[in-house]
Parts: structure tokens; sequence; C-alpha cells
């Protein structure tokens, strides 16, 4: 089955904030995220619990924000990127604690997904991004941080793999054509 997404405005012709822009690239990357954890899942990879789940998603979201972040890079000045990825990644936010509490009942769930993008940023901003999308480098980091997660077990060994090499350049491709058509 497709994933929908919203990529495209119901009135196209309305001048749209930053930080709405940020609330639908959000909303669409909780979707691409959710989907991808699936996949893996389908792919015979083996989650231990709801929560090793959504640190999984987590990292999925992580790596769009940070993608979004090198996208906009020459169109936007500082400070509108900067608007642009603290509505995205506050809105993020929001979407993993509604799910989070779904799950697993009360708690902070924003405070450390916030701090985790943050280490992440770190990272990250090392890696090599082009106007074709993320790196070797990018991937890896993903994949890398994807394992670290779902551990070296027998069934989870090559999860690293299969991140790289397929699960997110199709993750990019999904994620780059809902961005550029909402912002353009």
């Amino acid at each position: 089955m497709a994933l929908r997404l919203k990529s495209q405005w119901h009135k196209e012709e309305a001048v749209r904030s930053l930080e709405e822009i940020g609330g639908a690239i959000a909303f669409n990357a909780w979707r691409i995220a959710m989907d991808r954890a699936i996949i893996l899942h389908g792919e015979k990879f083996i989650y231990e619990s709801d929560q090793q789940r959504l640190a999984v998603i987590s990292e999925y979201l992580i790596f769009q924000a940070q993608a979004v972040e090198r996208m906009t890079h020459e169109q936007l000045e500082l400070e509108e990127r900067r608007t642009l990825i603290t509505s995205l990644v506050l809105k993020m936010a929001d979407h993993l604690e509604n799910n989070s509490e779904d799950l697993l009942g009360p708690g902070d769930y924003k405070s450390p997904f916030i701090e985790r993008f943050n280490q992440r940023s770190e990272k990250y901003s090392e890696l090599g991004f082009t106007s074709d999308g993320p790196s070797y480098s990018f991937l890896r980091h993903l994949g890398f941080e994807i394992q670290q997660i779902m551990g070296a077990s027998q069934d989870n060994r090559w999860v690293i793999d299969q991140v790289m090499d397929k699960d997110g350049p199709e993750l990019y491709k999904q994620f780059e054509r809902v961005v550029r058509s909402l912002f353009m």
C-alpha cells in the first residue's frame, strides 16, 4: 500500500509562514518515519519493545530534520532556517510525544528527543550532503544510530546495511519530493 503524504497546500496561492511549513513537513516526516519502521520489521528485523520502535522512528525524524536544514541552506538566511528547523523539530517532538503517551503512558518524551536532535546535529554537521542528497557517510550515520538502538543480535546485525543501502535512500527520495513541493 502506498503511503499518502500531504505534499500540496489546499489554497496554493496563500502565503505560508515558516512555522506552517515546518508543521506540514513534520506531519509528513512522522508518517515517513513510521512507515520506515514498519518496513524494517517487514524485512525481519526484530523490535524488542514499543520503546525501541519509537527510538528508531526518532532517528528517522532526526535524519529528516537534518536533511531539511541542508536542503534549505541555499534558499533561506540563517535566521529563517533556524525558525523553520525549530518549528519542524518542535512539531516532530509533539508527534512523538502524542504517540509515545498512547503506547507507553504519560511522560516527558519531548525533551529527550530535542536533546538527541541537538547531539546528532553536531555529528551530522560534519557529514556530506549535496544537491543530490545525503552522502554515504550521512546515510551510514543514520544506519549506525539505528543499529545502536536495535542491537547486534543475530536478527538485527545487518540493519545498518538495510538502512544505508535501501531504507535511507528511499526515505530521502520520498521526503525530498514532499519538502520541495511544500516549499515551492
